[in-house]
């Protein structure tokens, strides 16, 4: 899916030293930036959704001790 940004003369500038050196494109370090970038903000937006959740009830919540034994860790 083409998309377009527009990005601040410095980090154009950055973008295309650090293209020029590594020999990759443009393209593929925005993809790297992106998809890395998207999973951080999915963790922190959906980690806010749980506690939210969790302040209200509606989440089951495990003690470290049920997890243990569930997993048979202290074996």
């Amino acid at each position: 899916m083409p998309t377009s940004i527009r990005l601040a003369p410095e980090t154009e500038e950055r973008l295309s030293f650090l293209a020029s050196q590594t020999g990759r494109t443009k393209a593929y370090y925005l993809r790297e930036i992106i998809e890395q970038g998207l999973e951080d903000i999915e963790d922190y937006y959906l980690a806010g959704d749980v506690l939210e959740r969790v302040r209200k009830g509606q989440e089951p919540i495990h003690s470290a001790d049920e997890v243990r034994n569930e997993l048979d860790l202290d074996g």
